[in-house]
């Protein structure tokens, strides 16, 4: 019994941790909303740590089905998500440094609370978090759970895993601006820069990997 739970809490967390990156994905987030208040980054961080966990469950419970149910397969997805995380990649890597957003003190507004709010999910949570590439392993990791159905120890597993992934992902999303202070502005830049570089050639290699599925689904036609 504690063999199964351990096993399926270091095979998930294992398996999903290095695609959804949390601290790539904290520095990239706080690329993108740079100027909002501690307490805003509190509340993103909680909210995008949730919409991951849903994500996660989701995709490891029904994600295979609703793919059938729609006549989605998994390369399709992956050139889909591909396309999507590469160009938000591509647009950070050559977005313009402003030099002056670090000197101003951040303030808190309703108007800028809801369109946090709204950017929570998408593009924060989707696909910047969890994107397609995590999306597409969680799905191929749920095919190798018990074909008699979730047993207690395993749910218990599941669970474990993903609070453990949404737990890293809140750290990192919450105090990425702590981290930028202590590097400073130069060694942010670079920070931020290194992980849009590697953001887009993450969204290059899930393109190329659905897209080589299909052409080779395509020749064995």
């Amino acid at each position: 019994m504690l063999h199964d739970f351990s096993s399926t809490v270091l095979l998930l967390v294992a398996g999903l941790f290095p695609i959804i990156n949390p601290p790539a994905a904290g520095f990239i987030i706080l690329s993108l909303v740079p100027n909002a208040a501690p307490a805003q980054r509190a509340e993103l961080a909680r909210r995008i740590s949730f919409n991951s966990f849903v994500i996660l469950l989701a995709s490891l419970s029904v994600g295979a089905y609703v793919l059938a149910f729609f006549g989605i397969s998994i390369p399709v997805l992956r050139v889909a998500g591909g396309i999507i995380i590469g160009s938000a990649g591509w647009k950070l890597l050559h977005s313009p440094h402003d030099d002056k957003k670090g000197h101003e003190p951040p303030r808190a507004d309703p108007s800028g609370s809801e369109s946090l709010g709204v950017q929570a999910f998408y593009p924060l949570t989707l696909p910047i978090t969890v994107g397609p590439g995590s999306i597409a392993v969680a799905i191929a990791l749920a095919t190798g759970f018990p074909r008699e159905g979730p047993t207690p120890v395993h749910a218990a597993a599941v669970s474990t895993a993903l609070l453990v992934l949404c737990a890293s992902i809140y750290l990192c999303v919450r105090f990425a601006a702590n981290v930028e202070r202590l590097l400073g502005a130069v060694g942010s830049q670079v920070a931020m820069r290194l992980f849009a570089f590697i953001l887009f050639c993450i969204g290059v290699q899930i393109f190329w990997l659905g897209l080589s599925e299909l052409i080779a689904a395509q020749n064995t036609k």
